[in-house]
């Protein structure tokens, strides 16, 4: 195969990953839209979704064993396509973790009966934010994007924190709403999850630009998250 060649399936592969990028994206938006408003029958259709994103991910993934087993990528080619195998997971997985929250939505009738607190809509607004910028960041190659999303991952983090206070106390003062607050404390961790993802996301394009895996380990030492 040419270069000229190459470079369109390269082209075609990471456009493959805008396009996953956005439906994932737009899942995200329906999941705040459906917690903010207790949309039971939205929650149902996000749900619905995830085996279409987990066959996306699959051709995707394809494509990339293809790529390598039959191109012979060069080292910065080899960088990209490595990074979008990598990122895939996480993509797949912030999906899940959006089907989770809805399951929950979707099972438990009582759920609807607490109003979303405040810190979970906003953690749930950052961490989209944030898997937005990561995927702008790898398909434009920006390096200074994708580090800004890594440093965004404290305010998950500290309204993840709030959340769970916030819920420890309804917990001890109402004992009625013992099974929403709960549930809230799951969907916190899902989203919390999901900022992690996005953090994963910009690692790999970090890496992907740079080739420099041991100076993003070095940086993420002080922030006690893993890389990959």
């Amino acid at each position: 195969m040419s270069r000229q060649a190459f470079d369109k399936e390269l082209e075609s592969l990471f456009s493959s990953i805008g396009a996953l990028g956005a439906k994932v994206e737009q899942i995200m938006d329906d999941t705040i839209r459906a917690l903010r408003i207790h949309d039971v029958d939205l929650a149902r259709r996000i749900f619905t979704q995830d085996p279409d994103i987990n066959a996306a991910q699959n051709n995707i993934e394809q494509f990339c064993v293809n790529l390598i087993a039959l191109q012979q990528p060069i080292a910065s080619d080899l960088r990209g396509i490595t990074a979008t195998l990598k990122m895939l997971t996480d993509i797949e997985r912030i999906a899940d973790q959006c089907a989770d929250i809805c399951e929950i939505m979707s099972t438990y009738p009582e759920f609807v009966n607490m109003p979303t607190p405040a810190p979970v809509l906003r953690m749930f607004e950052v961490a989209r934010e944030m898997f937005s910028a990561a995927i702008d960041s790898f398909m434009r190659r920006d390096a200074a994007l994708a580090n800004q999303v890594r440093h965004r991952d404290d305010e998950v983090d500290t309204q993840f924190s709030n959340v769970i206070l916030e819920m420890s106390q309804l917990l001890q003062e109402d004992r009625t709403q013992v099974s929403q607050a709960t549930d809230y404390m799951f969907v916190a961790k899902y989203i919390e999850r999901m900022g992690d993802h996005a953090t994963n996301i910009a690692e790999w394009t970090l890496y992907a630009i740079t080739g420099n895996r041991k100076a993003m380990a070095e940086d993420q030492a002080g922030h006690s998250k893993p890389l990959g």
